[in-house]
């Protein structure tokens, strides 16, 4: 019960095009996870980012500088912002009350305990 040439290839190319779909499905699994990761890295940016500039909002000894800051998202957020939540998020940038600006910009400092105790 010999097998014929053609029989022989036929049984070898079965293999060979098993071994090659699976070599096509992890090369899809590995560009799927490098496509993850790469978000993932993109994601943090952006975070690390807003959490910058927050900060320098929030923070910064530089009240001229949080000033133009603050006038520059106000500027451009809301060309940028597509969605009613997103804008949503923002409205305290966006919208502040007039006499609410500089402490929507510069937070009031936390009370010492020098103040609170003499108070």
């Amino acid at each position: 019960m010999s097998l014929t040439i053609g029989a022989k290839t036929a049984m070898a190319r079965k293999p060979l095009e098993q071994r090659i779909a699976q070599l096509e499905a992890r090369a899809k699994a590995l560009k799927s996870r490098l496509n993850q990761q790469e978000r993932a890295k993109d994601t943090r940016r952006k975070i690390l980012l807003g959490a910058l500039v927050l900060h320098r909002l929030e923070q910064s000894g530089d009240a001229e500088f949080s000033k133009r800051l603050g006038d520059w998202l106000r500027r451009e957020l809301p060309g940028f912002l597509n969605r009613d939540e997103d804008k949503a998020l923002f409205s305290d940038l966006l919208n502040p009350k007039a006499d609410a600006d500089a402490s929507i910009l510069m937070p009031a400092a936390e009370p010492t305990q020098a103040t609170a105790v003499s108070s």
